[in-house]
């Protein structure tokens, strides 16, 4: 919680303060009155007194009763304000800092846990900071200014206050050893079920097509009761402290009018009156010292929660990094190409390496294809090109330099990347193309329809009700997979980069529309970079260099031609798709 409170701003900080000078303010006139009240009782048990005696204590209380009032409103207002501002900062923070994540990040939590801490983790820390903060200042100030009034009035009422005070201390110690571990149970539990929903709102179609609803129900039903069966405890044993609080209190107040009674009946007459008002007045106190104690009781049914949700946002803030950016690159010699230079990469915490001693160049408009098994590591390669991993061992370069070199931005705004699932926002199909801008420009909606028109999107666009402008839902689940696909690949034309990243990019694609989408392709990109990740010879035949891996290593390069002679994978893969004489005519 302290780490987080760093990251609060000066102005935040000064209104605190502001808020603390009027919370030790209201905490004074709160502990006048039981000082006029005294007045009061004076002037009503001494004789000769009149109506006048009365009324100007009593007015006094009045006042202080309204200063009070107008204190706590004013505090109410500036602690919600900052806990409003405070809580935007740290969401802000959180989602910039998520956004920096590399995969390696992103895979050390998990989707539903990033969900819960930069929504009900920061509403935690926000709600404890609305209301926790005022009585966090203002209990101890209370408690300790209210036992400093009443340590003159008798060791008697002090001892019986004090033997309260100890009572509580205890039980509030013992709640918090068994319930704080528990609290960060239920946020684990909370990612859990966050996790599950997702889960089963993204995966409905496959739970439908297999009949698998009763088996989400059950996991749902697991984790929905593990949370609640926590929660259940959780609260059940806050629940105790409100009742206990209120049991002392009524015995304490007892225990002060026994012993005032007591105290009172072996007094002389002149002492018996300063009896009965100190005991009225100490009453009052010890009252405040318990109102101070429950105002700490409701702090710790809130803290721990939020004590937890804090450390958890703290994790993610103080993640480091592991893809950083370079010094930046202002000018570079080539243009277009790319070289991998004895590259071996094998994923964090790993044993076995993915890819082993890659190396080739691709020139600018050169089409180079990656093909192999499943597994054989052909994604892995052109991921390291953005820097989504960086290579474990080698070097790779784009335009002469090496890619560690550039800063993120200057090395994504040169690429136009189409990733193996096409991935929709949700807005119009103008604004998911137009997606691809970059700090120099912003796709026009020329070069919008001329994208489209290359990907061969034109005709289901066009058959849209609005156009360009018709809406795609989250996800694109209103459109097909192939559709998604061709918009997907508009979108990286549209940005005219200097190198192209397909990682198998026509798969939902019929035979047709691939063909027709990279004869028109070919002729667009013909003076800039391609990279190709195919699982279809005939998407890939006619490309200037192919790359064939195996189990990570690269068993042939070449063209399609040459391969055909001299690589034996290659072989086995053409022949498994296509006939012999398709493949010497193509």
């Amino acid at each position: 919680m302290i780490k987080l409170i760093k990251n609060m701003k000066l102005k935040e900080i000064l209104l605190i303060l502001v808020s603390v000078v009027l919370i030790i303010f209201q905490v004074w006139l709160d502990l006048k009155l039981p000082d006029y009240m005294t007045e009061i009782t004076k002037y009503v048990q001494a004789s000769g007194s009149t109506i006048n005696d009365v009324l100007v204590p009593g007015g006094k209380m009045m006042l202080c009763a309204a200063f009070s009032l107008l204190s706590s409103i004013i505090v109410g207002f500036l602690i919600s304000y900052v806990s409003a501002n405070f809580s935007k900062q740290i969401r802000s923070s959180l989602f910039e800092k998520i956004e920096s994540f590399g995969m390696e990040e992103i895979k050390k939590f998990s989707t539903g846990s990033l969900i819960t801490r930069t929504t009900n983790d920061i509403t935690n820390v926000q709600m404890f900071f609305a209301m926790g903060l005022q009585l966090l200042i203002k209990a101890p100030i209370t408690a300790v200014w209210a036992i400093f009034k009443i340590l003159n009035k008798s060791w008697e009422w002090t001892a019986v206050t004090g033997g309260a005070v100890f009572i509580l201390f205890i039980t509030i110690t013992i709640m918090m050893i068994f319930v704080l571990p528990k609290f960060k149970i239920v946020q684990t539990y909370i990612d859990k079920i966050n996790t599950l929903t997702r889960e089963n709102l993204i995966g409905v179609r496959v739970i439908r097509a297999f009949n698998a609803e009763k088996y989400q129900e059950d996991k749902f039903e697991k984790g929905n009761s593990d949370l609640t069966e926590t929660q259940l405890f959780t609260q059940r044993a806050m629940a105790l402290m409100q009742p206990i609080m209120f049991f002392v209190m009524n015995v304490l107040t007892l225990a002060i009018y026994f012993v005032g009674a007591y105290l009172i009946s072996s007094s002389t007459l002149v002492g018996k009156i300063d009896l009965f008002s100190n005991m009225i007045v100490f009453s009052s106190y010890a009252m405040q010292v318990i109102m101070a104690f429950l105002m700490l009781v409701i702090i710790f049914i809130m803290y721990p929660r939020a004590s937890v949700s804090a450390d958890r946002i703290c994790e993610i803030l103080n993640t480091k990094i592991g893809i950083k950016d370079g010094p930046g690159v202002k000018n570079t010699k080539e243009v277009g190409t790319i070289e991998f230079k004895n590259v071996s990469f094998k994923y964090p915490d790993a044993d076995e390496y993915i890819l082993k001693d890659i190396s080739f160049k691709a020139n600018k408009g050169d089409t180079v294809a990656f093909i192999g098994s499943t597994g054989s590591g052909k994604s892995t390669l052109i991921n390291l090109v953005p820097r989504f991993y960086d290579a474990t061992s080698g070097t790779i370069y784009v335009d002469g330099v090496d890619v560690k070199d550039y800063k993120l931005e200057e090395l994504h705004n040169k690429l136009g990347y189409v990733p193996q699932k096409a991935v929709m926002f949700d807005s119009s199909i103008k604004e998911n193309v137009s997606y691809g801008k970059t700090d120099h420009r912003e796709p026009s909606v020329e070069d919008i329809n001329d994208a489209l028109s290359i990907a061969q999107a034109t005709e289901f666009v066009s058959k849209m009700e609005k156009g360009i402008e018709s809406h795609i839902s989250s996800g694109g689940t209103n459109v097909s997979g192939g559709q998604k696909q061709r918009i997907a690949i508009a979108r990286a034309i549209a940005r005219k980069p200097e190198i192209y990243i397909f990682d198998d990019s026509f798969s939902a694609l019929d035979y047709k529309t691939d063909q027709l989408l990279r004869h028109e392709l070919k002729k667009y990109t013909k003076d800039t970079t391609s990279l190709i990740v195919a699982q279809r010879i005939g998407t890939i035949m006619n490309a200037d260099k192919i790359v064939v891996l195996d189990e990570g290593q690269c068993v042939g390069m070449g063209t399609h031609k040459e391969l055909l002679k001299n690589c034996e994978v290659y072989k086995e893969i053409a022949y498994s798709q296509l006939t012999k004489e398709e493949l010497e005519n193509a």
